[in-house]
């Protein structure tokens, strides 16, 4: 005996109509998004708006013909519209990573098998596009939010301890660009080390041409130069190999200039960059971060008001840079910001917390 389906209710169209909705505005994003890319960005965004084209083609079959009246897209779909329009940037696909995630097609009776599943590789598909992007802002613009969040973090913590004892506004003021110069002048200063120290390893392990001059005098049948292709990665034979055809070379035209080897480095300058840039960077990022707790106490605050507004500031920019590392990890903007509060403000608890015991063991 074989049951059949009931006819579509009214709610049943009007949720067709929402899926309707969605998909066009799904499919939107990924053509304007396509219209900032070129190659093959450009073609799997396209192919990505496409697909959707096929899944809003299917709530049209079923809802007969057009709506007289659309319902509007979700806030979620309007604001990557939105974004997708005047950016075109990283967030917009992160963002969309995490709308594809949360599609109800498993949910829906009348969804075929076929959508749902296009759903879960769409998922996969931006989440590529996303990692291209990241990778592209995974140098300057990631030490920028982990920077700035470092010295609201630790300026915030300072300030508010520094305060809670009850020591006069110019004295707080004092700490905390005390606090901002130390703190930036550490980071720019570990910066550099650490970047100077990567340069000059990688000179140490960078090939030569040191001994180029000598190739005409090896021996064509025992010479060690096969050894420097080996110690580069090179299997034995083909080591063998190529040393033959460099000597062969080098016998023929004594001032030939091979190449020295299949494992270069000689990218890996450009990516660890300047040592003193990445000094400036750090500074400035960091100093950027920590200014924002003393803001309150530069323009004439004082007590409980400055502490209130320094609070609401840092807690704002902490939501931002948490946000914005939620995005550039693919995870949700909103539990990372809330996170990065949590710990902001729970360390500015304790440093106030001990503040104030501080303060009253002085009194």
């Amino acid at each position: 005996m074989t049951t059949t389906r009931p006819g579509p209710t009214a709610a049943d169209r009007r949720r067709w109509a929402r899926y309707l909705a969605e998909e066009r505005a799904e499919a939107q994003v990924y053509r304007d998004l396509a219209r900032r890319r070129d190659g093959e960005e450009r073609d799997i965004l396209l192919a990505l708006a496409d697909a959707e084209g096929r899944h809003e083609q299917h709530w049209l079959d079923l809802l007969g013909s057009e709506p007289q009246r659309l319902p509007a897209p979700s806030l979620n779909a309007r604001t990557l519209g939105w974004m997708a329009r005047r950016f075109g940037s990283i967030f917009v696909l992160a963002l969309a990573q995490n709308a594809e995630q949360r599609s109800p097609y498993d949910s829906e009776p009348y969804a075929t098998a076929q959508m749902a599943a296009d759903e879960k590789v769409h998922r996969e598909v931006v989440r590529g596009l996303a990692a291209r992007g990241r990778r592209r802002l995974s140098g300057t613009f990631r030490a920028a939010v982990f920077g700035a969040n470092d010295g609201l973090v630790s300026n915030l913590a300072l300030v508010m301890g520094i305060g809670a004892t009850g020591v006069s506004a110019q004295f707080v003021l004092f700490s905390g660009i005390a606090g901002l110069l130390a703190g930036a002048l550490s980071m720019g200063a570990g910066e550099y080390v650490s970047v100077r120290s990567q340069r000059e390893m990688l000179d140490a392990t960078e090939p030569s041409d040191y001994a180029d001059a000598a190739f005409p005098d090896l021996d064509l049948d025992a010479n060690e130069l096969a050894l420097v292709y080996r110690t580069r990665g090179m299997p034995e034979d083909e080591a063998e190999a190529r040393a033959r055809r460099v000597i062969q070379a080098a016998h023929a035209v004594e001032d030939a200039h091979p190449i020295t080897g299949p494992v270069a480095v000689s990218g890996d300058h450009d990516v660890v960059g300047s040592a003193l840039g990445a000094a400036v960077s750090s500074f400035l990022f960091f100093a950027s971060g920590a200014i924002i707790p003393v803001l309150p106490w530069i323009f004439g605050l004082s007590g409980t008001a400055a502490v209130v507004v320094a609070l609401v500031l840092v807690g704002i920019a902490l939501l931002a840079t948490g946000a914005m590392v939620g995005l550039l990890s693919g995870a949700p903007p909103l539990k990372r910001g809330l996170r990065q509060l949590a710990i902001g403000y729970g360390a500015a608890a304790v440093t106030y917390g001990l503040g104030l015991l501080f303060g009253v063991s002085a009194g």
